[in-house]
């Protein structure tokens, strides 16, 4: 049993004849189920060569797939549930939820072996595929199970945010936030404000490497998506249950919003006419400015986005709230006579009116604040959730308070940091991360109470692309960790120290072969191959430093 992630329970006949599919298998899609059908016609079809038509007197007699819903497995299984049986009939899938169907079709796939997951049937038309007998009953240990997508640093093609929803749905995890806003650029169009995206979305070079490096890449860099791309990608998301949560970071990580549009910033302090989009990595000491038309820019902003994003996809927004320096606004007359407009405590006060604001702006839309650990040092509205990046220590002050959580601490689940030690591993950053470490990350503190526990929805993996300048070196970086995130939240695991990691690496020869037939240039188990390297591109920390990310 190969299957990742691994399934709750599951019931094999080593020995048995293997149910067999095809030449030509049909498709029983009942009431409720039209997604997945399309779903399986379109991608299995096109690797097996399968029409998958509707049963009828002339198929008969012949082996194919059903689809049902069941609610009734909800009770057992989760609404996320589902349950498969391979047989001398087929393959009969039912779910919970079409979600739950959806992942009884990713497990299908999975048992037809790797060669499901081609383009095109690689022996033609009228192949027969074999599955093991057996039956298999699962569901999701969490909620949300996602991926946090930096296209700010290093824009991602919409090409490529497809592509990363189709390796996301793979492994059964539902949610892509994307980091859509940043010092380095801005990522999504927004009508009223053109700008946005005209300036904002470009920077003339980019560093190559960390900070520290010396490199420069000097060939311009940037990318935006339009409204429609935007619709499209959610469109897609949700086609196989996945939602888009989207980020505008405020009111730090904002130079190239500023750099579009100078008074949004601190311009009694900094000549911010002068300001570019930022070349270099870090924090930008350019943040906006504590105005009432900073506000109501950003309104506009929102308003768009939540058109763009429905609540029935995903109700939250994310607005970022994190790592902004004070340095102008302690220099600002203007911001020192804002904080004592607003009776704040001092600029660290103003950072947090700036959230608390479209905390209540969002919750009267309808909809959800999600923000970096750090906006719980103003105080949240009840709804509001958090993403604890900076260890565990947020989401469990987060879960105390009655916050829902996303946990996502930087020490276990940040992609971009290293894979292994040693000077082959390309630009190494922060700390080291194994597949095994990965696999070990247990999303829930032991420290909380059940009723605090029940608060955390779930955990994502975080690639922020500052090192990584194209698809390969992102494949790098997330795969294989990505699967073994997958199993970490889903699979009903023991304790990190009990994990079977031995067995999950086993699984992995087969799973490797999957990401092989997709394409995915991921990290061989002995290390990056020649090309996958980047010599004299420096990372942090060196050789015996502590890490500094």
């Amino acid at each position: 049993m190969d299957l990742i992630p691994a399934p709750r329970t599951h019931s094999f006949r080593p020995g048995a004849p293997p149910c067999l599919l095809g030449p030509r298998p049909w498709l029983d899609a009942g009431p409720g189920t039209a997604g997945t059908a399309r779903w399986l016609r379109r991608e299995l079809g096109a690797a097996t060569g399968w029409d998958l038509p509707a049963p009828d007197a002339a198929d008969a007699g012949g082996a194919g797939i059903r689809l049902r819903l069941d609610p009734g497995l909800g009770a057992r299984l989760g609404p996320e549930g589902y349950a498969l049986t391979a047989g001398d009939a087929g393959a009969d899938l039912a779910g919970a939820s079409p979600a739950g169907l959806f992942w009884a079709a990713q497990t299908l796939r999975q048992l037809l072996g790797q060669d499901a997951y081609r383009r095109a049937a690689p022996l033609g038309r009228g192949r027969t595929w074999s599955l093991p007998r057996g039956t298999v009953e699962d569901g999701p240990r969490f909620a949300w199970r996602g991926m946090m997508l930096d296209v700010a640093r290093h824009f991602t093609p919409k090409d490529g945010v497809l592509r990363h929803l189709d390796l996301l749905a793979a492994h059964k995890l539902n949610v892509l936030h994307l980091h859509l806003t940043d010092d380095q650029g801005w990522r999504i169009e927004i009508a009223r404000h053109p700008r946005l995206t005209e300036v904002g979305a470009w920077r003339p070079r980019s560093r190559r490497g960390h900070r520290a490096s010396p490199l420069w890449d000097e060939t311009p860099h940037g990318g935006f998506y339009t409204q429609d791309d935007i619709r499209e990608i959610v469109a897609y998301a949700a086609e196989r249950h996945v939602a888009v949560v989207p980020e505008i970071d405020l009111p730090g990580h904002s130079q190239a919003a500023i750099a579009a549009y100078p008074e949004l910033g601190n311009t009694d302090v900094v000549d911010t006419a002068a300001l570019g989009v930022w070349d270099d990595w870090g924090v930008s000491e350019n943040v906006l400015a504590p105005t009432e038309a900073v506000l109501r820019f950003y309104e506009g902003v929102f308003e768009e986005v939540l058109e763009l994003f429905p609540a029935e996809v995903s109700p939250f927004v994310h607005v970022g709230g994190d790592e902004c320096p004070k340095g102008q606004w302690r220099a600002s007359p203007a911001a020192r006579q804002r904080i004592r407009e607003l009776g704040v405590d001092g600029e660290d006060g103003l950072q947090a009116w700036f959230v608390r604001h479209f905390d209540r702006w969002l919750a009267e839309r309808g909809r959800r604040l999600i923000g970096w650990d750090e906006i719980l040092e103003g105080g949240l509205a009840p709804g509001a959730a958090v993403s604890s990046w900076r260890g565990y220590a947020g989401g469990i002050a987060a879960a105390r308070a009655g916050h829902d959580v996303v946990m996502c601490p930087e020490q276990y689940v940040y992609l971009d940091h290293r894979q292994a030690p040693g000077p082959d591993e390309p630009v190494p950053i922060g700390y080291v991360r194994t597949l095994e470490d990965v696999y070990r990350f247990e999303p829930v503190p032991a420290e909380l109470s059940g009723e605090a526990a029940a608060r955390v929805l779930g955990a994502q993996a975080n690639v922020w692309t500052e090192v990584m300048e194209d698809q390969g070196r992102v494949d790098y970086q997330v795969f294989p960790r990505l699967a073994a995130f997958a199993e970490a939240v889903w699979s009903p695991l023991p304790g990190p120290a009990e994990r079977d990691y031995a067995g999950f690496e086993a699984r992995m020869a087969a799973h490797r072969l999957r990401l092989d037939a997709m394409g995915v240039r991921h990290r061989p188990p002995g290390g990056p191959l020649p090309w996958q390297r980047r010599p004299g591109v420096l990372g942090r920390p060196l050789d015996g430093e502590p890490p500094n990310v």
